[in-house]
């Protein structure tokens, strides 16, 4: 199964993001993250969903997509042409014993400590999902107590952008 992801620009009104991912629900793919916030513009809103599925299904659920009146543009994104990053937040527990190589992981994945106390210490990652993973792999020989992360967000590189082809 392949993963995928697209930028949806819609119009910023209530009800447009259940609808989108109510299109992903009946096509019966499995959305791994989704992100959705304004745009430079308050009138539009930009949902950013990766996604797991095939080809042919991805394609009918674009065309799918581009028929819902609040869409207005969907592009989709791959890494080559693409910057994609996700912020996580990890909380650690804060053991004496294990103290200095959490720290020590910490410092080489540049996560950045925002909070630190004696029962525990959360550190904040920004950078692609598979340099997230790899953090997390890492942290979990010691003792995780939360993890939270904002799924991807994605911008095409260079000068185009997603409000060039619109569906307006």
């Amino acid at each position: 199964m392949n993963k995928y992801t697209v930028a949806v620009l819609v119009r910023n009104q209530f009800g447009v993001l259940n609808r989108v991912t109510s299109m992903f629900r009946r096509r019966q793919f499995n959305i791994i993250a989704l992100t959705v916030s304004e745009t430079e513009s308050n009138d539009y809103s930009r949902i950013t969903v990766v996604f797991a599925g095939d080809e042919v299904n991805k394609d009918q659920l674009i065309n799918q997509l581009y028929k819902l009146p609040d869409v207005c543009s969907i592009r989709e994104l791959n890494q080559a042409e693409s910057v994609s990053c996700e912020l996580m937040l990890i909380k650690m527990a804060n053991k004496p014993e294990s103290r200095e190589e959490i720290l020590t992981a910490a410092k080489a994945f540049d996560a950045k400590t925002v909070d630190y106390s004696r029962e525990a210490m959360i550190f904040s990652l920004t950078a692609d999902s598979t340099r997230i993973d790899e953090f997390i792999n890492l942290m979990r020989d010691f003792t995780i107590l939360e993890i939270c992360r904002t799924g991807s967000v994605s911008l095409e590189k260079g000068g185009i952008t997603i409000r060039q082809v619109t569906n307006l």
